[in-house]
């Protein structure tokens, strides 16, 4: 694409919008930063866009001028494509992109892209370790924190980049075409956003839409959305799975992962020798690795980067054991079938605190999944009522609640008893009380490290 000159309408004045503005004046471009919140800081996003940057910064309502004059629209991941906003470009003719889109069409090298409800942080965190451990040009990107576009002007033609790729990011690909890509697991999130279980699912499988048979796509054999997309895939699908074993591919029996292929089956590692908690990170690790092997990494150095490799921030990450009860930071766990996965990944009897913005989730599941190891459960937010009745109609009703989190860890702490965990596992997003996961699991942190022991 020629990007000389070209007059480009960057929606959503965050980390996304800002790394596309930059990245856009680095290609000749003349981008606008728009953002529709009137009260938003000018100067601190010019700030971040650097003192010599020509983009122009608009906020409130976009004068009309200004989006006839549009030749291309790039949204920012929190920006709903379905938006009258959106649509009113679309009907005349102007391109409707995202972050993600932009960085491949501006990018070089090839890309290994991870999605899936849960896990993506973690496996494309251990991918982009496993990658940097073999090849000398690597970059971690996407909704795992480091945009996509603030790396481009990096990359060379054998670089590889290892992105984590959210739903809302995918709703904006047209041409994005990852040479291997990993569905992780499909279970109900943000239908706020994506309206319908099957719309989200649509989107999910979109990560596979340029792929070919020479690329590779690994898929949750566990998963019944992921399994069945096998016989639609266009790639080449490797399976991994914690249960029943697939005819070829990565399994889980017992504590150790195998791969069979052709009939042979080798062992590859023992969770013993890996340091990450519950069955979920073992479907990680799995993933990781068929990735990794399908780009040509030789098998021994993929496990030595495995056994090196530690929890990522706020995910089941241990926080500290004060007066014999230890915390466990799990902000991300930011739907039910993530908390679900973290209270499993539980070897104590646990309190846990729950509650946030609510995404239309349903909380059953999550509840019967305490099954005995859960004492209390402390609840906080806009849900802590809906959870609550949910509770009860399952027969749990050793409920506490709390007006904020400094309060949560508090009442945790007052029922904990020696031996207990207090595992802040929320079931629902941080929206409303926080900006974001990482400000509610760095809060938590430090109300933990403030308790006494």
């Amino acid at each position: 694409m020629n990007w000389n000159q070209k007059k480009v309408l960057v929606v959503g004045g965050g980390i996304s919008g800002i790394g596309a503005a930059r990245l856009l004046e680095q290609k000749g471009a003349l981008p606008i930063l728009y953002d529709e919140n009137e009260g938003i800081d000018r100067n601190a996003v010019s700030e971040k866009l650097g003192a010599s940057s020509i983009t122009q910064i608009l906020a409130g309502e976009l004068p009309e001028e200004q989006a006839k004059q549009t030749e291309l629209v790039v949204l920012s991941p929190g920006v709903p494509v379905d938006t009258p906003f959106a649509e009113g470009f679309r009907s005349r003719g102007i391109p409707v992109i995202g972050e993600i889109e932009l960085a491949w069409l501006c990018g070089k090298g090839q890309v290994l892209a991870v999605t899936g409800t849960n896990g993506k942080t973690t496996t494309t965190a251990l991918l982009g370790r496993i990658m940097k451990e073999y090849f000398r040009s690597v970059f971690v990107v996407g909704n795992i924190g480091t945009p996509y576009t603030r790396e481009v002007e990096h990359m060379e033609e054998d670089s590889v980049t290892v992105a984590e790729i959210s739903s809302f990011q995918l709703e904006t690909i047209h041409s994005f075409h990852p040479r291997i890509s990993a569905i992780l697991n499909i279970t109900p999130d943000h239908l706020n956003r994506h309206h319908t279980m099957e719309r989200y699912v649509s989107v999910k499988e979109s990560i596979t839409r340029n792929q070919g048979p020479e690329d590779v796509c690994v898929l949750n054999y566990m998963d019944t959305h992921t399994r069945a997309f096998a016989s639609r895939c266009p790639a080449r699908v490797v399976f991994f799975s914690s249960g029943t074993k697939p005819e070829e591919g990565y399994f889980l029996e017992g504590r150790e992962i195998f791969h069979r292929e052709k009939g042979e089956t080798k062992r590859l590692i023992g969770m013993d020798e890996i340091r990450l908690l519950g069955v979920h990170n073992a479907e990680n690790v799995m993933a990781a690795i068929a990735m990794a092997a399908a780009y040509g990494v030789p098998m021994e150095r993929i496990l030595s980067a495995v056994r090196q490799f530690q929890a990522v921030e706020h995910r089941i990450e241990y926080v500290a054991t004060k007066a014999g009860v230890a915390y466990y930071n799990d902000s991300k766990g930011t739907n039910p079938d993530a908390a679900i996965k973290a209270i499993q990944a539980m070897e104590r009897p646990t309190v846990l605190i729950g509650g946030g913005y609510d995404k239309n989730s349903e909380y059953d599941a999550w509840i019967e999944s305490f099954d005995g190891k859960v004492r209390y459960l402390v609840l906080l937010g806009q849900t802590k009522e809906k959870i609550a009745a949910c509770a009860r109609r399952k027969g749990f009703t050793h409920i506490l609640m709390a007006e904020n989190l400094e309060e949560a860890v508090t009442v945790s702490a007052g029922v904990a008893r020696p031996g207990d965990a207090v595992l802040l596992s929320p079931a629902c997003a941080s929206w409303g009380m926080f900006p974001n996961y990482e400000a509610r699991g760095n809060l938590f942190k430090e109300c933990v490290n403030r308790l006494k022991d």
